[in-house]
């Protein structure tokens, strides 16, 4: 598969997979609905499209042989766009979410996967081949979560200290999807995708301090005052999602998995070493 079609190639995963196909001399188209922003790099082949309109995609997928997808349009949109996807790629691998996973962590009333089992349930009655790829907590969150707190201060607040989870390096996750996109043998696979430890969020706020070589600490406050903090940063049912899959994963290990590395045949990047790579943003 030479010519590859990113569809969320400015994401945090969509991102790392179009450097990784550069890096194997593929031919990556990008799609984005604003290409003068993508910050891509010259050899990327950086094309208008939008998932909220179907019919923009044709001219995306002409020639193109596989598409990463990362869903982020809303649900009406499915159908027609992955007709057009299935019409004219061979293969798909699609960013998902470990919701068919038993531990408790990944078993709350979620509504981002009930939208990823409809489009898996689309993906898997189509001609097209397919490799769902589903990780589990991205390391990525602790910015988005906590780097406000930490850029001002030394103290992080947040709820279950002791929710452990498995945080994964986004290059992994990419990793997986390219080897799935350009090798055979994946096709019909679902990869649950982990970090190699399991970590407590207040072990993971630690980690941080000693990647930014400044001393953290964290600050346990109630379920209601962290819905109250969070409802500025996203929207209601994905705290309480967030928050039920914390309380309910308390006093047992993250679920862990050891298919990045039989997959890349490299050990999955730790805790430690995300926070390495993003230490800056932690102090911009």
């Amino acid at each position: 598969m030479d010519r590859v079609l990113v569809i969320g190639a400015t994401g945090t995963v969509g991102r790392h997979v179009v450097f990784q196909l550069l890096a194997r001399g593929k031919q990556v188209r990008a799609l984005t609905r604003n290409p003068q922003a993508s910050r891509l790099p010259p050899q990327v082949e950086v094309v208008r499209g939008d998932l909220t309109f179907p019919e923009t995609l044709d001219a995306c997928l002409e020639g193109i042989d596989a598409v990463f997808l990362v869903w982020t349009a809303p649900p009406a949109s499915v159908a027609p766009a992955l007709e057009r996807i299935s019409r004219q790629a061979q293969r798909i691998v699609f960013l998902s979410a470990p919701h068919k996973t038993a531990h408790p962590l990944f078993q709350q009333p979620n509504p981002v996967a009930k939208l990823h089992a409809q489009i898996e349930k689309l993906i898997e009655t189509s001609r097209i081949q397919w490799t769902v790829l589903r990780p589990g907590m991205f390391a990525s969150n602790a910015l988005f979560w906590w780097a406000p707190q930490i850029r001002a201060g030394d103290v992080v607040r947040w709820p279950f200290a002791a929710a452990p989870t498995a945080p994964i390096h986004e290059h992994d996750i990419a990793a997986v999807g390219v080897r799935a996109l350009c090798e055979d043998g994946h096709a019909g696979a679902e990869y649950v995708l982990t970090g190699p430890e399991s970590l407590s969020q207040a072990r993971q706020v630690s980690i941080i301090g000693s990647a930014i070589g400044r001393p953290l600490r964290f600050e346990e406050i109630s379920p209601d005052d962290a819905r109250r903090q969070l409802l500025a940063l996203m929207p209601a049912s994905i705290i309480d999602m967030l928050l039920n899959a914390w309380a309910a994963a308390m006093g047992q290990p993250a679920y862990v998995t050891s298919a990045v590395a039989e997959i890349t045949g490299a050990p999955p990047r730790s805790f430690l070493d995300w926070a390495h790579d993003h230490a800056e943003q932690f102090l911009a």
